[in-house]
Order: C-alpha cells, then structure tokens, then sequence
C-alpha cells in the first residue's frame, strides 16, 4: 500500500460519487435499447471523441505505458505513434461512412447486425461468428481493465488483490448496468479530461522539482543514455526492424475495436465527423505525451527500482502532491480504467442482447426483453472476467494487446473494406473474421518461435487476403448484398 492519508482516501471516494449520481442520471433518460445501446445517436463532436478516447486508452496508459517507458524509455515511442495514426485513420476513413451505413441498415446498433445488414446474410453465421469473436476477445479486455483496478484499490485502501477486483468491478458495473450508452459517454468525457489533467501535471512536477526541462534530461542521461534513444533498448541494443513494426502494427487495432467503432454510429450527424476527428487527435496525442514522459520521471525521481513498474504513476502521485490533490490524480486511474470497462461490457451486452439472443429466443424479443437481456449480460460477463482477473501477477499491457490484437483482426479488415469495397460478399466476410481471430490465437502461442511479430500484424494481413480472395470465388453467387457507396 502506498503512504495515503485520509484526505486521499476523501477525495477518491468524493470522485466514486460523482461517477455513480450520474450513472443514476443517465438511468432516468434511458428509456429503450437504442438509448441504452448508442444513447439516441446524439452526441456531439467534443462528447463523441473524448469518449472515443477515453473508453479506447483504459488503464495501460497509466500504468502500462509508462511502466514501459520506467523500464526502456523512449522506445516506445513506436507504439504511442502507430496508435496516434491508427486513431486518425480510423476517423477518416471509417467514421463518416459507418455513421451513414449504419443509420440507413435499419439502425443497425451493433458492429455484428450491420455487417449482417449489410450483406443480406439470411442464414446469420456472420452475425453469430462476429458476435463470439467480440465477446471472446473482450473477456480478455475487460480482465485487463480489472487487473489495473485491483493494482489500484490494493495501493489506495489496502485492500487484498482479489477483494480489490471485486470491488472495482461492483463500480463499473453499477453505472453501466442502469445508464448504459448515456451514462458511458458522459463519464468518459469527464474522465478523459481527469487523465489529461493528471498525464500533464505529474511529469510537470518532477521536471519542476529537478530544476526545469534541462535539468530533467540530463538526469534521465545521467541515469541511463539509451532511456533517450527511441532506436535501442534499455541496454543499448538496436531495436530489430520486426520489434519497431510490431510496435508500430498497433494501429492496426483501431479498424476492429466495437467500443470505439460505437461512437461513430452514435455521433448527431455525418457534418460532425470532421471537427471531432481533431479533438480525438490532439486529445490523443498529448496523452502519449505524458504517459511516456510520466515513465521517463520515475528514473529521475526514484533511486531504488520499483517492484512493479505498472505503479509508477500511484508511486510518483503520493509522493510529489498534497494529499487532496494526489487523491484526485489516482482517481484518473480509475477514470482510465472505468471509461474502458464500462464501454467493453456495453459492447458485450449488445453482442448478447441484440445479435446472439434473437438468433436462440423463439419469438420476437420486444424492445423492453432486449434491454433487460442487455443489462443480465453486462453482470454476467462481469463475473467470466473478475474470475480471469484473479492472477495477481498478469501485466495490464500484455493482457490488453492479446485482445487488442484478436478483435483489430477479426473485425477490422471486414469493417474497413465493407465500407469500401463493393465485390465483397458475405462468404467473404465470414472468412475474414474466423481468418483473423484464429491467427491471433495461433500466433500469440507460437510468438517467441514466430520472431517475435505482434499477432495482430499477420492476422490483420491474412484476414484481408481471406475476404479478398473468397470475395472474388463466391462473388457470382451473392447477387443480394446492400450497396451503400451511393449514400457516402
């Protein structure tokens, strides 16, 4: 447990309340799936994007990312730059076109009912394949988030590990369980401005407490040279090219992640696309700004090593603020941690409520069964990933870049060349998503063997190649898919 007096303690809990009145809020204006799913498709451009960025960074960039950077510094920079670029890509070329396509397939709510939509799949595989692909690699995500928590409420309260996982679930579960799409969006933005808040003034501090931006560097040089050097490893071993494209293959990611993917569909209008593809970009950028600069000041800050270098963050937080102050900083931990999980657990919901459960129930479910089947799977799946967040020594990175890498190469070649392709077909797009999701799962056991590539890199390239080719082999006999490209 870190040195935390009660006035931490206040403030966090002070923060917890916040979070919770306006879960309650969104509660009261949540009155149909489609509220509870994508909130109406009403939100603003700065709403739309701090939320995409919020519910997309989650906990690593507070303590995965520069817990990274504590241990090797500035290499990587490769992952926050393939991520920044990805995170431009994916408004650019995705977000206009899937708000459209979206709203014009019937109001398709989910990533599995549009894709359904549009290629007139009757038999529905694809739409029950891409369900399972979600709800398998998202297992995983929200582990991730659940392990950060418990890393958390363990340095806070005190709290045994596996009590401190519980209780940070009970948290996100409450808000997402009654608010839904509202109550996510809303928290997101004002947990998305916490971590900028906090990403910037804690490498501020330590840059101030050695004397100005001079000082600081030269103390990390002094520490260990090849901490500055984004081209060598903490030893001084050049970076091999396939490390940098691994790093860098992040970006991949973005084309496939249904959480972020959502605030596209949800955004008011088409015009708006523009003007918040240049809040998520800068808001996105300062983010790995601090984050990496956060890890760099550990080395400065610290002699003696940390035990676990994802706490860098908590560790510099206690020791460098008044109380009142630090507490409100650890509280953009959870902010990071809650904005992602509660996305992550609505897209499940939605995978269960509106793509699978029609497919199993016998009759028409009314709007009213799907929303309550939405909120029984949020509490369900919680518990699949409390229990998978039970290993205390999992590292919030590594878990966060398996399911990163499973859903970027399941969905994401079959989202991106839906919205472009017209000669895709839906036998296309089927082998796509088994192509990409079972290369990641193949890889990932093999990785050490396999050079070491990021599995998202070969499941995304393989998955593309399987649309394509089986696209042109079944193209005579899918006559009957939905052309969009008219309304774009």
């Amino acid at each position: 447990m870190l040195d935390i007096n009660a006035s931490v303690i206040f403030t966090f809990v002070l923060y917890l309340v916040i979070i919770l009145g306006i879960g309650v809020y969104a509660w009261l204006k949540t009155q149909n799936a489609s509220d509870y799913f994508l909130g109406g498709r009403n939100l603003s451009p700065f709403v739309a994007a701090l939320s995409a960025g919020a519910s997309d960074m989650s906990g690593w960039v507070l303590l995965g990312l520069p817990g990274a950077a504590y241990l090797s510094g500035m290499d990587n920079i490769w992952i926050a730059l393939g991520l920044l670029v990805g995170v431009f890509l994916n408004w650019s070329l995705c977000a206009k076109r899937l708000r459209i396509a979206s709203q014009e397939l019937g109001d398709a709510v989910t990533l599995p009912t549009y894709l359904q939509r549009r290629f007139n799949d009757d038999g529905k595989a694809l739409r029950a394949v891409a369900s399972m692909a979600i709800l398998l690699f998202f297992l995983f995500y929200v582990c991730a988030g659940l392990i950060g928590g418990g890393k958390l409420f363990e340095a806070v309260f005190g709290l045994d590990y596996h009590l401190a996982v519980v209780v940070g679930a009970a948290i996100v579960i409450f808000y997402t369980l009654f608010g839904g799409f509202l109550a996510v969006s809303w928290t997101d933005v004002f947990q998305g401005l916490l971590m900028s808040a906090a990403l910037l003034m804690v490498p501020i501090a330590v840059i101030n407490n050695v004397g100005g931006s001079e000082a600081f560097w030269q103390s990390i040089d002094s520490v260990n040279p090849n901490l500055l050097d984004p081209f060598t490893d903490k030893n001084g071993e050049p970076l091999s090219l396939i490390a940098m494209v691994s790093l860098l293959g992040w970006g991949l990611g973005y084309f496939g992640q249904p959480h972020i993917l959502a605030r596209f569909k949800a955004i008011k209008s088409p015009d708006a696309i523009a003007s918040a593809t240049l809040i998520a970009v800068v808001w996105t950028l300062s983010i790995f700004i601090g984050a990496i600069l956060i890890g760099l000041a550990g080395n400065v800050q610290f002699e003696q090593a940390l035990t676990d270098s994802e706490t860098i963050f908590m560790a510099l937080v206690s020791t460098l603020f008044h109380p009142v102050i630090a507490g409100i900083l650890l509280a953009a931990i959870l902010a990071a941690i809650m904005s992602t999980i509660d996305s992550q657990l609505l897209v499940c919901s939605s995978a269960l409520a509106e793509d699978l459960y029609p497919l199993i129930s016998k009759a028409k479910p009314s709007p009213e069964r799907r929303l309550a089947v939405g909120r029984y799977a949020v509490a369900g799946i919680s518990i699949f990933a409390i229990l998978l967040a039970m290993d205390k020594d999992s590292k919030v990175l590594d878990v966060v870049s398996y399911a990163w890498a499973g859903l970027g190469a399941s969905l994401g070649p079959a989202m991106l060349l839906s919205l472009y392709w017209r000669a895709m077909t839906k036998q296309g797009a089927l082998a796509g998503v088994i192509v990409g999701g079972l290369t990641v799962l193949v890889w990932a056991q093999f990785k050490p063997q396999l050079w070491g590539l990021y599995e998202l890199i070969p499941g995304f390239f393989l998955s593309a190649v399987a649309i394509i080719v089986v696209s042109l082999l079944s193209r005579d006999k899918d006559d009957h898919k939905i052309d969009l490209s008219s309304n774009y």
